[in-house]
């Protein structure tokens, strides 16, 4: 029989058969039987994997219907768009281990917010998404209406304001692609990201209402329904990273069991987590899925795997098997 997988797939179902390398192999195997089985999954996104560029091939996974929700930080949901609309005025310190106080200050004085290698023009990319989403905060609370803070980004988006800005292939950013397909979304503590930041100081101002942000409550309260409405064929969690994009959804399930008392409320069918945080006292980041079964999150049968490995690294590999690559 032949074997429908490209090279890169090849190459992982040969060369990685032992520990972490088994353990990426095994998740992808995991994640495409979840697929092949009617099964829906929830990808969530920590860290800064926008940046990181995994929209090359993320986005490619949202087109094929390989992912039907994602739960991610608010960093990550402006950061995809900020690469879109300023990519060649990022800047790459491959040397960031050796930078002085001095230096990161001299970074900050130009405008270049650092992320590990990274640095984020702050000017080009800031504030360019700036003066177009807050028109469209203003607009929407004009009329009386709220959204969710992605919601927000995919009207920015699909209005084709940012158009002229754009840098990189369309067919590399996630959030258009998500964007497109109208993607269900959560991203808790959304406050906390640039965009948050900005709308708070014009709430503060007095120049914009909070209310006109829908909530994490509310996100909270969505992802409920919409768990329940697509659970039939069970629904898997593919976590990327650590933190509350993956910590907010994990719980909706105890909340539905034990809050809501709907005991017929389905386990996760599925749990994978990449992580290089280390099992330790209250790191909850690091902790292993067995863990999870006491919080009412996991069933003892769901297939559980767990990769201690650079998130930039397997990711990307684990999107390839999946499609064949």
């Amino acid at each position: 029989m032949t074997n429908s997988k490209g090279s890169i797939s090849q190459f992982m179902e040969h060369y990685y058969l032992h520990f972490n390398a088994a353990a990426v192999v095994d998740a992808a195997k995991g994640y495409e039987t979840q697929l092949s089985k009617g099964s829906k999954m929830l990808v969530s996104l920590a860290g800064a994997m926008s940046t990181a560029e995994l929209g090359k091939i993320f986005a490619e996974i949202i087109r094929q219907d390989k992912v039907q929700i994602i739960s991610c930080t608010g960093a990550n949901l402006e950061e995809d768009i900020m690469n879109l609309v300023a990519h060649s005025h990022y800047k790459r310190i491959p040397e960031y281990r050796d930078l002085t106080p001095q230096q990161e200050w001299d970074l900050l004085e130009k405008g270049l917010n650092r992320v590990t290698d990274t640095c984020i023009p702050e000017e080009e990319a800031f504030r360019r998404l700036q003066q177009h989403i807050v028109k469209i905060w203003k607009e929407a609370e004009a009329k009386g209406e709220r959204y969710f803070p992605h919601e927000f980004m995919y009207k920015m988006l699909l209005s084709g304001v940012l158009e002229e800005y754009y840098e990189i292939d369309l067919k590399d950013s996630w959030m258009y692609a998500a964007a497109e397909k109208n993607l269900p979304m959560v991203v808790p503590g959304w406050e906390d990201s640039t965009m948050g930041n900005i709308f708070a100081s014009y709430v503060i101002k007095g120049e914009l209402k909070a209310s006109t942000m829908r909530s994490g409550i509310e996100y909270m309260t969505f992802l409920a329904n919409w768990y329940t409405d697509n659970s039939e064929n069970g629904i898997g969690f593919f976590q990327i990273g650590g933190g509350i994009a993956g910590d907010f959804p994990i719980c909706v399930v105890p909340m539905l069991y034990q809050d809501l008392e709907r005991t017929d409320t389905p386990f996760w069918s599925y749990f994978c987590q990449i992580s290089d945080s280390t099992t330790s006292y209250g790191s909850y980041s690091g902790a292993v899925p067995n863990e999870k079964i006491t919080w009412g999150k996991l069933g003892i049968d769901t297939p559980k795997f767990i990769i201690e490995s650079d998130a930039t690294i397997v990711a990307p590999l684990i999107f390839a098997y999946l499609l064949n690559m």
